[in-house]
Parts: structure tokens; C-alpha cells; sequence
């Protein structure tokens, strides 16, 4: 597994953790105090150093390049998943991936962007940024749901859409913009969970929902850090300052009430435990689902609309 910079201290302590057991295992010496000593305290590191990020390891974590995508996302948590095709205009963007699934005893819409973990899978995927059909299949999948009267769940890990000369030529634009609209007028429940990058438009394409949730260690953005950087101060190696003024991370968008919860990852990150985290986000969704089922169609349409509108209201002194 790689190692990013900040862990590299605990990784240390590790390493002096295995040479002790080889060596008490080579020699027949008994070093269980000292290694107890060691464990304990890399533990205690451990909890510390994860309790404590900064935005920018944050951002580190968001990205690495284990952590669960949208189709090991499927596998953890879903009975049964029959992906849907197609923008029905004779494209299918693999970027964005959904389907009829059931999750527990609930049959949902699940949609979510796909990155790749290899550079083969990257380029069927395209880094995760979608291009406009990628965001017309999803419109035709919410109507889908909309029709048949079922929740609609999103999982969201993108670095923003897709900005190359095609998608713009396509309309990238008002793909977007039609989304925003439409999910608002939806009628069915709908969960949005940013699981790793949740950036820009790209994101929010998906993003209008009754509850929007993100992992511990994932961001949800206007900007990436290093745009931001680049245009306030011509310089993308400042991200780690425009990442803590931005206040891309949970617990700081609970606060704003930009989004309404958190989900918890495991030490270390959801990439150190996929079978924890994935746990951990099917409890969160059948949760959400049960909090949202006693509300009618009106109350699911109004209390959506009402969420974003009261975004970025702010009194005058």
C-alpha cells in the first residue's frame, strides 16, 4: 500500500514493530514488553495523527489511489446491481455508472462517478470527469426513478467535469445546469455521498439531494485547492493554504450547513478497509433512506428546494 508523506512517521514506528518480532522470533529472546511499548504507542500516534488532519492531508486521503470507487462500492454494499446504458442518443460515458440496485431490503437508483485504479482503467473512465452524456445518462436514470417511484442514491468521487474542448462543444454547460434543475423537481427521496473528490459542478451535477452526506476524509468544493491556489497567488504548490481557507472538509460544511452529515472512515482511511467502510456507508444509506420515507412527495420536493436556497445567506452588520 503506498505510504503518503504525513504517515511516514508511523510507518517507521511500524517497521521497529516487525524487526522486534523477527528478532524475537530468530533469537528465541523475549521482547513482548518492548514490542507492546511500540504498539501502544503507535496506536496512540495513530489516533492522534487521524484525529487531528490538516485540509490539505485530507485531501491526500480523498485521493489515494486504494480507495474505493463506485464499483467496489457496489460490490460491498449492494444484494443485487443491473447497470442502465446508454443517454439514449447513442453515447455511454464511462465516467458515470448506475443501475437498479437493492441495498438491504430497499431497491434504489444508484448512481455514482467511476475512477479507475490503474492507468488502463483511468482512460476508460476518464479520470472520473464526466462529459455531458455522462450527465444526460444520469438524467435519464432520475427520471427512470422518478417514474417508478424509487429513492435515488448517488456516490460522488470526481475531480470536476470533464473540461476538454468536446465536452464543451456538447454542451458540458447546460448538461449540468439541466441536472440542477431537475433534481430539484424530483419526487422520490435522494441521497448524495461524496466519497472522495466532490469537485465543482462536476460534483454537484449529482449533488441536489433531500441529504447530502461525505465520508470523514473526503472534500466537497467549489474549486480543487490547486486552482484556487493558481489564480489567487499564481501558484498551484500553495494548496495546502487555499485548501484550509476553502473549508472543504466535513466537519466545516456541516457547520455551514452545506451538508447534513458524516460518515466515519476507518483509521487510516476508507482505503485501509474497504469492507469496514463499505459497512459503514450501507448503514448510512438505509439510515437516511428510513429518515426520508415518511416524507410525501410535496414535503421531498420543497424541503430540497428550501436546503439549497437558504445556501450562502448571509446578514449584513
Amino acid at each position: 500500500m503506498s505510504v503518503l508523506e504525513f504517515e511516514k512517521p508511523l510507518v517507521e514506528i511500524e517497521k521497529k514493530i516487525q524487526e522486534l518480532k523477527k528478532i524475537s522470533a530468530e533469537s528465541g529472546m523475549d521482547l513482548d514488553k518492548e514490542i507492546e511499548t511500540f504498539e501502544q504507542q503507535a496506536n496512540d500516534y495513530k489516533k492522534e495523527l487521524y484525529t487531528n488532519l490538516k485540509p490539505s492531508q485530507k485531501l491526500q486521503i480523498a485521493r489515494h489511489q486504494e480507495r474505493p470507487n463506485f464499483l467496489d462500492y457496489v460490490s460491498l454494499i449492494c444484494d443485487d446491481f443491473e447497470e442502465m446504458h446508454g443517454d439514449r442518443t447513442g453515447m455511454d460515458d464511462r465516467a458515470i455508472i448506475g443501475g437498479l440496485a437493492k441495498i438491504g431490503e430497499s431497491r434504489v437508483m444508484l448512481i455514482g462517478t467511476q475512477k479507475g485504479k490503474s492507468t488502463k482503467e483511468n482512460l476508460e473512465y476518464n479520470f472520473g470527469m464526466p462529459q455531458p452524456q455522462g450527465y444526460r445518462k444520469a438524467l435519464r436514470l432520475f427520471y427512470h426513478a422518478n417514474k417508478f417511484n424509487m429513492p435515488i442514491v448517488t456516490l460522488i468521487d470526481t475531480p470536476g467535469a470533464y473540461p476538454g474542448i468536446s465536452a464543451e462543444e456538447t454542451g458540458q454547460g447546460i448538461a449540468i445546469a439541466v441536472n440542477l434543475k431537475e433534481m430539484a423537481k424530483l419526487s422520490v427521496p435522494i441521497i448524495a455521498i461524496i466519497t472522495g473528490e466532490g469537485c465543482s459542478g462536476g460534483a454537484l451535477g449529482l449533488g441536489v439531494a433531500n441529504k447530502v452526506l461525505m465520508l470523514e476524509h473526503s472534500y466537497y468544493t467549489v474549486i480543487s485547492p490547486e486552482g484556487c491556489a493558481s489564480i489567487l497567488w499564481r501558484d498551484a504548490a500553495k494548496f495546502a493554504d487555499a485548501a484550509e481557507a476553502l473549508k472543504i472538509t466535513a466537519n466545516d460544511l456541516i457547520k455551514f450547513n452545506i451538508v447534513d452529515g458524516m460518515i466515519k472512515e476507518p483509521i487510516g482511511g476508507a482505503h485501509t478497509n474497504h469492507q469496514e467502510m463499505g459497512e459503514n456507508l450501507k448503514q448510512a444509506i438505509l439510515d437516511s433512506l428510513k429518515e426520508l420515507s415518511g416524507m410525501s412527495k410535496e414535503e421531498l420536493r420543497n424541503q430540497r428546494y428550501e436546503k439549497f436556497r437558504q445556501m450562502g445567506a448571509f446578514i449584513e452588520g
